[in-house]
């Protein structure tokens, strides 16, 4: 058991996997000579050469669609975009392509492609590149999206998506990649669609997914400290999600907050939300509230940009509502 970073255990995943099957590789901008943008790719052009780890143009939606046609011809490509902001020029190869093939060719095509990278806000980056984007992803049929919130589950479920044969976007973050953990040394997956109990608890329920994972941690230490027994999960993937484990949860606490760090509208957090309320209404004690991101543009502004996101001091205001408490 090796205490590594987020970034070394995306790396760990993709290096095993491009040495088991010599069909995966990487493709992006700057994923070779430079070693990735965030240096998740590092080392792997040496090890691999230009043949599996291809520096692109930056033109997202071409080499997205090159990435997609190799899947359908039997190769497993691994598309890195620097960020999922810029996802957005590719989003028809992802939606209209990759998502939709399987189903169009009657289950003929199989479409083994990852696309990762950086999402959500990350420090001073404005309003066009501290964007929020697993509802957009979410919301497709044909796609899996994962969401790893340790370095661990960063190494297992990359590992799974590359071994899936179906089209899996990966949610990561800017500022999780220096978040340091244990990993196991040998090999393991974690599988798609199977939420975690980060924290056992009783009284209440804590919903998240990547990057909030963090606060919402500090959030239920600091109910603890006031006689509150919270229970996280974390849910991992959105795409299957793991519905059985939050219903699970809610159904033993009684109360539900969740966090999620996208826009309000339309999120996946106010999706699962809903899904409490309407499968969990005859054991819920309080309405579920939902924590997220503010309903703006990211402000460049520092104080503001903090203010605009999810905190530990918004996850206490909502415990103090669910609890009926205004000591927390």
């Amino acid at each position: 058991m090796a205490e590594i970073t987020y970034r070394e255990a995306l790396n760990r995943a993709m290096d095993e996997e491009m040495a088991r099957d010599a069909k995966v590789f990487i493709l992006g901008e700057e994923v070779g000579e430079y070693d990735g943008a965030y240096k998740v790719s590092k080392g792997l052009l040496s090890k691999y050469g230009p043949g599996r780890v291809k520096d692109t143009p930056i033109s997202e939606l071409g080499f997205t669609g090159l990435g997609v046609g190799a899947a359908l011809a039997g190769l497993r490509p691994i598309v890195e975009w620097m960020t999922h902001n810029f996802a957005l020029l590719a989003i028809d190869q992802v939606v209209n392509n990759a998502a939709k093939m399987r189903q169009m060719s009657g289950g003929q095509l199989k479409v083994p492609i990852v696309f990762r990278g950086p999402n959500g806000p990350a420090e001073y980056l404005a309003s066009q590149h501290s964007q929020a984007f697993a509802s957009y992803w979410a919301h497709v049929p044909g796609l899996k999206v994962i969401a790893p919130a340790t370095p661990a589950d960063a190494y297992g479920l990359l590992k799974s998506a590359i071994r899936d044969d179906n089209p899996v976007v990966v949610l990561e973050s800017e500022m999780m990649y220096a978040w340091k953990d244990e990993v196991p040394d040998e090999e393991f997956l974690v599988p798609i669609g199977k939420a975690r109990v980060a924290k056992e608890g009783k009284d209440l329920t804590l919903v998240t997914f990547s990057k909030p994972i963090k606060i919402v941690i500090e959030a239920a230490a600091a109910l603890v400290a006031k006689g509150v027994d919270a229970e996280v999960i974390d849910l991992r993937s959105i795409r299957p999600l793991d519905e059985g484990a939050v219903y699970d949860s809610v159904r033993k606490t009684g109360r539900c907050i969740v966090v999620d760090e996208s826009w309000p509208v339309a999120s996946v957090g106010s999706h699962v939300a809903w899904l409490v309320s309407k499968h969990c209404f005859d054991t819920l004690d309080a309405q579920v509230e939902l924590v997220s991101g503010e309903d703006v543009p990211m402000p460049y502004n520092h104080a503001l940009e903090i203010a605009a996101q999810p905190s530990v001091e918004k996850i206490l205001a909502a415990a103090r509502r669910v609890l009926y408490r205004e000591d927390l």
